[in-house]
């Protein structure tokens, strides 16, 4: 009971300040990371379906008798929304009866469980909060984006103490924001290892990139790794060499500062291994289990390619961790990141209510519940006595990648211009021809990190493709009461963007201010003008448009060049 109390408590202080605090349902400006950290062939689930009922409990006739806490202040029923991914929905209804039944404290939830994508609950929920699910599944690359849009609940101490002791710590950081504990871990899966054909590729050879290249090159094979195109992947060989980029965030998700040493001496042997592949005439860049049909003997990715990839090589098909290459005599394991799916509760106006809930999302994350979903699913625990178990450790997918899990890091918080940054960073290595080039990809990309946080004023946050993107910042030129900037906005599906105060959403500019030139923008794909505008700027085709903002009027003249 003392817990309850506790959580109440807490709840009623937060529910005062969060209604007092101005909510935003746009996406913040990190953006998003690579389509790899959900499962991006999901269904996006039905966006019209009921939200159910956000009254409090109806009481408790139907709760369970017998135990100390059988006369709960959370005793009812309580008519909830839930979004998980399409595998996991008949196995979550099942879990959540399971719940009804065996908790003491009389709740009962009637939940309506929708199929919506991780890779896509965020964006749905930060469309409009209040009608989004009560619990719901999310990549842990959308994190920080919805500590900043207010569309989660922070754990109380005993939850997140109880959720710090039982898994693993890159889970725990990933649901982390400043000091706070935001979401449960639901997943530690979400890394990358190597498969291998091994008809190419002979067992003794696995452990060594060189050797490796080798055996591609002597078989005319491809050795597939997203080195060029992602820089998820590409990270893998600073991490070899010690080279850590670690982002700072305060309790509200911005963010704050990065230590980042990928320039360093250790980030010129790194990209010096890197080079080694990258030069090959049989690299290249892709992740996808079917280059294994198109003539490649290795292919670097995850889990979610593991029954295509068997499908493909049968009893043929090898899985181990990365390999290490060598540099000036020493080897270097090659690294990787590791990251999970998080479940969250959006903030409830009751506080009984979201207490309850609480105390179901913890018991849907717990160990049992985590195996059940790998037994069904094969989905990769993060509680620590799950990950020991003889079926996990026996799964050759999940081996190789707690296997690999050891020259891993944590995901963290890391912010969306990131990765576009840094993906340049293999071209610049292929193109350089001494050390003097792999010196200058490094400065370029030292620049251009320290410019992401010496930007002051105002900037134009472009979200080329969408905002589930990662989004770029560009800093606005003041003067004589003005802001200017010239954009060259690429061809997408969505080539839109806002103007906003760096570091924040505050005193945002967008649509609503467009008084010259708004025959250049695409108003089918522009905000309603309604309760939930997200006011954002978005062209109707690709070009070079120079946009100016009259500091005292606020209103915004765009000019295509």
């Amino acid at each position: 009971m003392k817990r309850t109390l506790a959580i109440v408590l807490a709840l009623v202080m937060v529910l005062a300040l969060f209604a007092c605090t101005p909510q935003t349902n746009q996406p913040a400006e990190q953006g998003n990371e690579p389509a790899a950290q959900g499962n991006e062939n999901a269904p996006t689930g039905n966006e019209n379906a009921p939200t159910g009922n956000e009254n409090a409990p109806t009481g408790n006739e139907n709760a369970p008798t017998g135990g100390e806490e059988a006369t709960s202040e959370l005793a009812g029923t309580y008519e909830i929304k839930v979004w998980v991914g399409e595998a996991a929905v008949e196995l979550t209804e099942k879990q959540i009866e399971d719940f009804n039944n065996s908790n003491n404290m009389g709740i009962k939830f009637v939940a309506t469980v929708n199929p919506v994508s991780e890779a896509t609950s965020a964006d749905q929920m930060l469309v409009d909060i209040s009608a989004g699910a009560d619990i719901y599944c999310f990549a842990q690359d959308q994190f920080a984006r919805l500590v900043q849009g207010g569309a989660l609940v922070a754990l109380d101490e005993t939850g997140a103490k109880i959720i710090r002791e039982a898994n693993d710590a890159g889970v725990v950081a990933a649901a982390t924001s400043g000091e706070t504990m935001y979401a449960y871990p639901l997943t530690s899966d979400n890394g990358y290892f190597m498969y291998y054909d091994k008809t190419v590729i002979p067992e003794e050879d696995v452990d060594s990139l060189e050797k490796l290249i080798a055996d591609c090159e002597a078989a005319d094979k491809y050795f597939a790794f997203e080195a060029n195109t992602s820089a998820w992947y590409l990270a893998s060989w600073f991490f070899a060499t010690g080279c850590v980029s670690e982002w700072q965030t305060d309790d509200s998700g911005k963010f704050i500062s990065v230590h980042d040493t990928f320039n360093s001496p250790e980030g010129l042997i790194a990209v010096k291994g890197m080079k080694k592949l990258v030069d090959s005439p049989k690299f290249l860049s892709s992740s996808k289990a079917d280059e294994f049909s198109s003539g490649a003997a290795i292919v670097v990715t995850g889990t979610w390619e593991y029954e295509n990839i068997k499908n493909l090589l049968g009893d043929h098909m090898g899985v181990t961790d990365l390999p290490s290459f060598e540099v000036d005599g020493k080897e270097y394991h090659l690294g990787s990141f590791n990251g999970c799916k998080l479940m969250g509760i959006k903030p409830q106006d009751d506080p009984y209510r979201q207490a309850a809930l609480m105390y179901l999302a913890e018991f849907l994350t717990d160990e049992e519940r985590q195996m059940e979903r790998f037994n069904a699913l094969s989905w990769g625990p993060s509680n620590l006595n799950a990950q020991k178990s003889e079926a996990v450790q026996a799964n050759p997918g999940l081996a190789a990648l707690l296997k690999q899990n050891e020259y891993s890091v944590p995901q963290g918080q890391i912010h969306g211009s990131w990765w576009d940054i840094a993906k340049v960073i293999a071209d610049d290595v292929k193109a350089a021809t001494d050390e003097a080039g792999l010196q200058a990809a490094l400065d370029n990309y030292y620049n251009k990190i320290n410019e992401l946080f010496n930007l002051a004023g105002y900037i134009f946050v472009g979200a080329w493709g969408g905002w589930d993107n990662a989004s770029m910042d560009y800093k606005m030129e003041e003067a004589n009461g003005q802001l200017t900037i010239t954009l060259d906005v690429p061809a997408s599906d969505y080539m839109g963007g806002r103007i906003v105060l760096a570091g924040t959403w505050d005193n945002d500019l967008g649509y609503e201010q467009v008084k010259t030139g708004a025959e250049y923008l695409d108003a089918s794909k522009a905000p309603s003008l309604g309760e939930n505008n997200d006011n954002n700027i978005v062209f109707a085709e690709a070009g070079n448009y120079t946009v100016t903002v009259d500091l005292n009027t606020k209103e915004i003249t765009i000019i295509k060049n």
